[in-house]
């Protein structure tokens, strides 16, 4: 790694040279520094703008789930079987699913090996359970802090190979070549610098891993943490294709402590209440839509492994009506909601909770979890007591008081194209993790940490093998990179000059608010095309009015301008699947009131028709790019799961020739 410092228009900026910059620490970023040094190539440098502060290390639910081939016991399983539960989650490709099921025994040892301490049995079987969208029990967890024990084994490691890494350093910008065909660098902003005009970093190489997480920032019910916010929009100005843009993920969650209430915090089979904005008129306000009791109950307790809202689980008295109920108390009826373990649900008609009166379903999964007592808060203990652990550590105490909810986004399905060896269609730039949009429509639950590790380690590999020169000379990075550098330079400081209005907290708060009424669980055309509207003339105007003056608030600026960016694309995206005629699926409810703006949903449209994926638009992968702030969108077959020959004696030459690494 070398550094240098050039003066550019009056700004000092120290520039590094190295082969592969790695953006961002979350799981999937660390995974690939570590696998890089280990294939040989030690040429790396990690830029983050908060160590740690990412997704993999502050987020997590009861037993945070990681999703793999299953590796015991005697059910079947194998690699085609994986990659077919992968695809039929629908626009996902299958040479990506085939790569994520494939690689996913590789990067589990390689997280066992690195000592998280996922659970097995004195014969050394890995226990598994069912997760959302997955029959066959591949799940398996660490804890509720799964990605949290993934950061730290892989940050030791990290820690112990000497892999530099440049804190405090947020990425602004990634850089391409006058073709704009491939990156070769990124700017950055030092947040730890007093005087702006010395606090841009430039950086001069060969790769960029990009591992900056899903767009956390730009929602305003959101359960992602508060140090996450994404930097998809840098990506996409760059040059980057996005897809499947439409697809996030939302489910119940706590919003004082942001945290997934899935898994056991509803199998416990908790109070659901709602009460006026001071705290009084308390009611169990599911119970005026379900027809009896026990229905009701089981609805609750399927939420906790059918936790992501999903349509097709509406009707019926299906665990998703839950979602849309709490949705609607929230935005409809303008009350707070809460979940409460201290007592059992109720029921209008005078109905006692009985343990002996519940579905049998309910019965037989408390039994054999031990877990037949009296309460939700002795439900919960007896199923996991680290669940109540976890709150109370953050200042909540389950067995005392209720704690808030909403239905938040979780998880974006979607993020930046990219190939099975994780490159994107911008050649030389790795999206890695969350930021890739490999999920399609339904994941299994656990296997988007599956994928950051595959993905990490497959372009890792590839750079090792066929990207592992230096960058050029720094003069003639320059050259390439100069009209970019000045833009980038005049508009922070036109930025930093005095005496402009304070509008930056006002778009964050309008961005926020806009993509949670408009791209959330409900969406509407009329509401989606009014949102598109006003997210363009916000993209126009914050470029002129956004100030600042210190570096921090420099780079705040920058990553508002992100959030203006990708806010505005992907409800484009969304704009167009709806004006294609796409229809409910998911993790949201399509409805259309021809004339009627809004996202009220009443009770006669609970059950709107869904996506059969026999429209071009829901069976074809939704590409998105971005040119001049003017959008592009094309709509891309669905690649099938490509047929293998493992003919032992080809698949050897071709190894050793390497072959297979062309794409």
């Amino acid at each position: 790694m070398e550094n240098e410092k050039f003066i550019i228009n009056g700004y000092t900026i120290c520039c590094y040279r190295i082969n592969t910059l790695i953006i961002g620490s979350g799981a999937a970023s660390l995974n690939a520094a570590v696998s890089l040094h280990s294939m040989g190539q030690k040429d790396i440098l990690i830029a983050t703008s908060q160590w740690g502060g990412g997704t993999s290390n502050n987020a997590g639910s009861d037993k945070q789930t990681y999703y793999k081939l299953s590796l015991s016991g005697s059910e079947r399983d194998s690699v085609t079987e994986m990659a077919e539960d992968l695809f039929n989650g629908k626009c996902m490709h299958g040479d990506i699913a085939l790569c994520e099921a494939q690689g996913s025994v590789l990067a589990f040892m390689n997280l066992v090996h690195l000592g998280v301490r996922f659970p097995h049995d004195k014969y050394g079987s890995w226990a598994g359970y069912k997760t959302d969208h997955d029959q066959r029990g591949r799940a398996t967890s660490a804890g509720p802090y799964t990605s949290r024990r993934m950061f730290e084994a892989l940050a030791g490691e990290v820690e112990r190979l000497d892999i530099p890494v440049l804190d405090n350093h947020h990425c602004i910008s990634l850089l391409t070549d006058k073709s704009g065909t491939k990156v070769i660098g990124a700017l950055a902003l030092n947040v730890n610098e007093t005087d702006h005009k010395r606090a841009f970093v430039l950086f001069n190489s060969t790769n960029v891993i990009l591992g900056t997480g899903g767009p956390a920032g730009i929602y305003e019910t959101s359960v992602y943490p508060l140090s996450q916010n994404g930097s998809t929009g840098m990506a996409l100005i760059a040059g980057a294709t996005g897809q499947n843009l439409t697809e996030s993920q939302f489910g119940i969650a706590s919003i004082r402590f942001r945290w997934n209430l899935s898994g056991s915090y509803q199998q416990a089979i908790p109070r659901y209440i709602s009460t006026d904005k001071n705290g009084n008129d308390e009611r169990e306000f599911l119970n005026d839509s379900f027809p009896d009791f026990k229905s009701m109950l089981k609805a609750i307790f399927l939420k906790g492994y059918q936790w992501p809202f999903d349509p097709g689980k509406v009707s019926k008295q299906g665990s998703s009506l839950i979602d849309l109920l709490v949705h609607n108390e929230i935005n409809e009826n303008g009350r707070n909601v809460y979940i409460d373990y201290t007592r059992n649900p109720s029921w209008n008609h005078g109905e006692i909770f009985s343990l002996e009166d519940l579905d049998p379903v309910v019965i037989e999964y408390l039994k054999n979890s031990q877990a037949l007592k009296g309460t939700p808060i002795e439900r919960l203990e007896a199923l996991n007591a680290p669940a109540i652990a976890l709150y109370r550590e953050n200042g909540i105490d389950l067995s005392t008081e209720p704690v808030q909810i909403a239905v938040c986004v979780q998880h974006n399905n979607g993020g930046l194209k990219a190939n099975i060896w994780w490159e994107s269609d911008l050649k030389h730039l790795f999206p890695v993790g969350e930021v890739n949009g490999s999920h399609g429509v339904y994941r299994p639950g656990g296997s988007a940490l599956n994928s950051g590790q595959v993905g990490s380690f497959r372009a890792a590999q590839f750079i090792s093998k066929k990207y592992k020169t230096l960058p050029v000379e720094n003069s003639a990075f320059f050259s390439e990179t100069e009209m970019i550098l000045k833009k980038i330079l005049a508009l922070s400081k036109e930025w930093m000059r005095p005496g402009k209005p304070d509008n930056n907290n006002k778009y964050l708060t309008e961005i926020r608010k806009r993509m949670s009424e408009s791209g959330g669980i409900i969406r509407d055309i009329n509401n989606v095309k009014n949102a598109c509207r006003e997210a363009s003339l916000l993209l126009k105007k914050s470029k002129e009015e956004i100030r600042a003056s210190s570096v921090s608030e420099l780079s705040d600026a920058f990553l508002l301008l992100d959030h203006c960016i990708t806010h505005f694309v992907y409800l484009e995206a969304i704009r167009f699947y709806l004006k294609e005629g796409g229809r409910s699926r998911g993790s949201y409810i399509v409805i259309n009131k021809p004339g009627i703006e809004g996202t009220s949903i009443s009770e006669n449209e609970i059950n709107p028709e869904l996506c059969l994926f026999d429209r071009d638009v829901e069976k074809k992968i939704i590409e998105v790019g971005l040119s001049n702030d003017i959008v592009r969108i094309k709509m891309e077959e669905v690649r099938e799961i490509p047929k293998q020959d493992l003919w032992f004696e080809r698949i050897w030459k071709e190894y050793l020739e390497e072959i297979y690494l062309d794409c």
